[in-house]
């Protein structure tokens, strides 16, 4: 899949401090037009994404709209290239903001860095999907329980694409009868299930569709099929959020607003906006390396998924606590560190939607 080139404005201090980092070494930065070169009146920020995806388009859309700028941030997101990446950048200071998985704001927390999600994007975990090569699956490999004794590729250990290959595998009673291997980013994940080096990976719907476009792969999970989702998870859960510390939300909690307006406002344009017209708006941009209808597809998948409020209530995150807790990536006792009140801050929200 190509990349963004990285962005000339980074000097080279910057350059070496998210090298540094390692987790972003290889971080690229989106041109998000000429909002960012007038300083917007709460400041600026970068916006670390986990990946390149359609099912990030709340960000693409709200910087193409200028929706950031119009709400008085100068907002520059990045590909962090996954989630895990995406939280230590954010945990080192070098973010503003991120959005990846919801689980990844809940352990940093744990870990001593206290993050708040403050605002959702969807209510079922769009990287849930398994992506199984047809060959394997024409083979008699058709259901979860079916992959003891095989291999299933994730981005990064403890990512959420992690954490659902731990929490399905663990739900079919084998566990400890698959192997987990970490690859990277959802490219390489892709590529290695094409070619054989793994025999499955937790999949976003654009991955299933361009492995079912291209005749070599099939869903054996499939997070729209509602009766599995349902056995498998009990109900809605949000699958990817905006976070930041808490430190910015103390200082900068004007700038914090902007951001989540900019999403609010984005994800208004979608409900009303049609597929084929968003892929237009942010495809050449920002999709580079997928075919204008594989968007177009996954866009019309994600628009089942994707929150239409933003919110994250008290019901969703107790069963993220499910999927996390009894030991797959944290224990029962550190579930009571991390309570709705302390992790989840929908004021922002709230506000941006009049409500508050």
């Amino acid at each position: 899949m190509t990349s963004f080139p990285i962005s000339t404005s980074l000097s080279m201090p910057r350059r070496r401090v998210l090298g540094g980092l390692g987790a972003a070494a290889a971080a690229t930065v989106w041109p998000f037009g000429t909002a960012f070169a007038q300083r917007g009146k709460f400041g600026s920020g970068d916006y670390g994404v986990a990946s390149i995806d359609p099912l990030y388009s709340m960000v693409y859309i709200g910087a193409k709209k200028g929706y950031f700028a119009d709400a008085g941030l100068d907002l520059r997101a990045m590909n962090a290239q996954s989630g895990p990446r995406a939280k230590q950048m954010l945990a080192a200071g070098q973010l503003f903001a991120a959005t990846s998985g919801v689980n990844d704001p809940v352990s940093l927390t744990i870990a001593g860095k206290q993050a708040v999600l403050v605002a959702g994007f969807d209510t079922r975990i769009a990287f849930a999907n398994i992506l199984i090569s047809k060959k394997l699956y024409d083979s008699g490999v058709k259901d979860i329980k079916s992959l003891a004794g095989h291999s299933i590729g994730i981005t990064q250990p403890q990512s959420a694409t992690w954490l659902m290959a731990v929490y399905l595998s663990d739900r079919a009673g084998i566990k400890d009868k698959v192997q987990i291997k970490p690859l990277g980013d959802f490219a390489t994940m892709l590529g290695a299930v094409k070619s054989g080096a793994v025999d499955c990976c937790t999949a976003t719907y654009s991955m299933l569709n361009k492995a079912q476009q291209e005749g070599w792969g099939v869903p054996l999970f499939d997070v729209t099929n509602g009766d599995s989702w349902n056995t498998a998870f009990g109900g809605d859960i949000p699958g990817v959020g905006v976070y930041v510390m808490q430190d910015t939300i103390d200082k900068r909690p004007e700038a914090v607003q902007a951001l989540v307006t900019g999403i609010v406002k984005a994800t208004d344009f979608i409900a009303k906006t049609s597929s084929s017209d968003i892929v237009a708006l942010i495809g050449d941009e920002y999709l580079q390396g997928y075919s204008s209808q594989l968007s177009i597809d996954s866009v019309n998948t994600f628009k089942k998924i994707w929150s239409t409020d933003n919110m994250i209530t008290p019901q969703h995150y107790a069963r993220l606590m499910t999927v996390m807790g009894e030991g797959r990536q944290i224990s029962n006792d550190e579930m009571k560190l991390v309570p709705y009140e302390k992790l989840v801050n929908m004021r922002f929200v709230k506000s941006a939607r009049g409500l508050a």
